[in-house]
């Protein structure tokens, strides 16, 4: 059993889809990040950088695991799914995921900031933001060609990566051109587990984050 401590995050998704395609049963524990309740003792007992997603292990001492990517490794290993057997299979998806970790979601995450919540509009800081997140996006379609998958089979390369790429006319990131990219988009968008688990612990209006967003940032 895990315990799932989360919030409607591209990063937080990561752990639910992943729970949700492994089929491992998982307690839900929302983090409201407007309240501020990712800073908390007991939340930071979890996650020393108070962030989500964590989760608890109860099958393994009550292990705690932070760090959304370091949570897909977890469960993958865990359950035995979604991360080849293969030594060099294994390095392809996890060089993938560390692709989404250190390129995707901080470039994404910051044209977030930029285009949708700061306060002053700063055309160059938008502009190179969003550049580098459609360069990123340009590696992803030349990978995804002639491929269904991002290391052929469907592992915890393609969920990190979707999770963030599907939001990106949030973050004002054109994908016009990116044929591959957006078949992929639409291939994972239609599985079951994604729809499940992009709706942990609640469905996602981006129309309605801009308010909570501008208060995380005041903090």
């Amino acid at each position: 059993m895990i315990d799932l401590y989360t919030a409607s995050t591209p990063n937080g998704w990561k752990a639910s889809v992943m729970l949700e395609e492994i089929g491992m049963p998982y307690t839900v524990h929302p983090i409201s990040l407007s309240k501020g309740e990712q800073k908390t003792p007991e939340f930071l007992r979890l996650n020393p950088n108070g962030r989500i997603p964590a989760i608890v292990d109860r099958d393994n001492d009550d292990f705690a695991v932070f760090e959304s990517g370091a949570i897909m490794l977890h469960l993958a290993k865990k359950s035995g799914q979604l991360m080849p057997k293969d030594a060099k299979g294994e390095s392809r998806v996890t060089q993938w995921l560390m692709f989404q970790m250190a390129g995707i979601g901080p470039m994404m995450g910051q044209a977030n900031v930029f285009y949708r919540y700061f306060p002053e509009k700063i055309p160059a800081a938008i502009a190179r933001y969003q550049n580098e997140g459609r360069r990123l996006f340009e590696v992803l379609e030349r990978q995804l060609d002639g491929r269904e998958y991002l290391c052929d089979e469907y592992s915890i390369a393609d969920i990190a990566n979707w999770c963030w790429v599907r939001i990106h006319e949030w973050s004002g990131i054109d994908v016009t051109g990116l044929g591959n990219l957006q078949a992929w988009l639409a291939r994972l968008e239609a599985r079951p587990a994604c729809q499940r688990g992009i709706v942990v612990p609640e469905p996602l209006v981006l129309e309605g984050v801009l308010d909570m967003a501008k208060q995380i940032l005041q903090k």
